[in-house]
């Protein structure tokens, strides 16, 4: 029963994705390397080799790995708490209506509202070195809660009506029904918000310029006119958020095929 409801939605949400391509890869950073040959200007656009010389320059300094690990931290911790508000909500909200109507108007205010103007609200209540937490939060809130809520309420209803003939378990309602049906919506919903937690994380950070944090180290590239390392450090928030989003759907895949076999 488990491994026919959850298996398959899983599979076929992975089996879309196109992934990446090395040929993609390379013809990108050929068209890349030709337009800054042909502006002749490295201070507009630096040309790739110019910034992997000074990547590799930066990697073997403490600074930037405590940069990494200071961003790292706080904007998975940000994913993380909306991950778990927003599909405990979603579920509250299912359970009860008032809860629902409750939460809407303040989901569609967080969708419809600029980052920028959360993040300089946001700055007049919190440190700026915690400022990405919140920020990354609350972006992606609606869309874990608005993609599970979704799950939730498209569970087949056939399914639900056999577990009340057959007295099942709440327990067992939730883990063999529930979660199969929801996974792929949950799925989903990390999939997004694992990408815009970083956007508005670092955003936070360029605005809040918390010490040793990455969003500094943009920002002080800018100030100084500094394209290699401004380029350096958008690459480095390019693979560190590719990296985060695997590592996590692969233990979350994981936790889904160890659940499968209880």
């Amino acid at each position: 029963m488990n491994s026919t409801l959850s298996r398959k939605p899983l599979e076929t949400s992975v089996s879309r994705s196109p992934g990446i391509r090395l040929w993609a890869v390379i013809l990108w950073l050929m068209v890349w390397q030709l337009g800054s040959q042909a502006l002749g200007q490295e201070i507009l656009l630096v040309s790739p080799i110019s910034v992997l010389i000074r990547l590799f320059s930066l990697i073997r300094t403490s600074s930037f790995w405590g940069s990494i690990g200071f961003s790292l931290a706080r904007i998975s911790s940000g994913f993380l708490l909306a991950a778990l508000s927003g599909t405990l909500f979603a579920a509250l909200a299912v359970r009860f209506v008032w809860f629902g109507q409750l939460l809407t108007p303040l989901i569609l205010a967080i969708k419809a509202t600029p980052v920028a103007s959360f993040i300089i609200l946001a700055l007049i209540w919190i440190p700026s070195r915690n400022l990405s937490v919140f920020i990354s939060f609350l972006m992606v809130l609606p869309v874990m809660y608005t993609n599970v809520l979704n799950g939730i309420q498209s569970t087949s209803k056939d399914l639900l009506e056999m577990a009340r003939v057959f007295s099942l378990p709440a327990g067992r309602t939730i883990r063999y029904i529930y979660v199969s049906q929801v996974l792929p919506f949950f799925r989903s919903a990390c999939t997004i918000g694992l990408g815009l937690c970083w956007k508005s994380g670092i955003a936070a950070e360029v605005i809040g310029i918390p010490d040793g944090s990455i969003g500094e180290k943009l920002y002080n590239a800018k100030i100084f006119l500094n394209t290699p390392d401004l380029f350096a450090w958008t690459l480095v928030i390019v693979v560190v958020s590719f990296c985060f989003e695997k590592l996590f759907l692969k233990i979350l895949d994981t936790c889904v095929e160890y659940l499968e076999r209880m």
